[in-house]
């Protein structure tokens, strides 16, 4: 009767530190006010399997100066260089451990390519955004807006 009591408080315990963990990694759920190179964009970051994913959702300038859209020209993958760049996915399958988002790849599309990404908050409402290639890194700040 013990032994049974002792094993349903450890399966208890065991789905509440998950449940736990989880809700910890929600925290970078939400849209951010992202700005590189003096280009002003939103993105969103959802829940995305067992990960999470960021996609821009607008951009400042959407438009070419001829009025066409902007298109993800760049990218390597031939399939999607049709895609709006105001919907394209720039972060996929991160995982949340221990306060940081990692184990995915950031997208930037101004050189059509894919670099190791760690995100972690600075603060509240600032998400340090890193992206990194063997030695060489970049850091941005995205603004949480939601």
């Amino acid at each position: 009767m013990i032994k049974k009591v002792l094993l349903t408080l450890i399966c208890i315990l065991t789905m509440c530190v998950s449940v736990v963990a989880q809700n910890a990694g929600d925290k970078i759920v939400g849209t951010y006010k992202a700005v590189k190179d003096g280009k002003v964009s939103k993105v969103k970051i959802s829940k995305n399997g067992n990960g999470y994913k960021a996609q821009i959702i607008w951009l400042e300038q959407p438009n070419n100066p001829d009025g066409t859209p902007k298109l993800d020209t760049k990218n390597p993958d031939k399939a999607k260089r049709s895609v709006h760049a105001d919907k394209i996915v720039l972060v996929d399958k991160v995982v949340y451990n221990d306060g940081v988002w990692g184990n995915g790849k950031i997208y930037d599309p101004t050189k059509g390519k894919s670099f190791n990404v760690e995100m972690k908050f600075k603060d509240a409402k600032t998400l340090l955004v890193k992206g990194s290639l063997l030695v060489f890194s970049q850091t941005v700040e995205w603004t949480k807006l939601d």
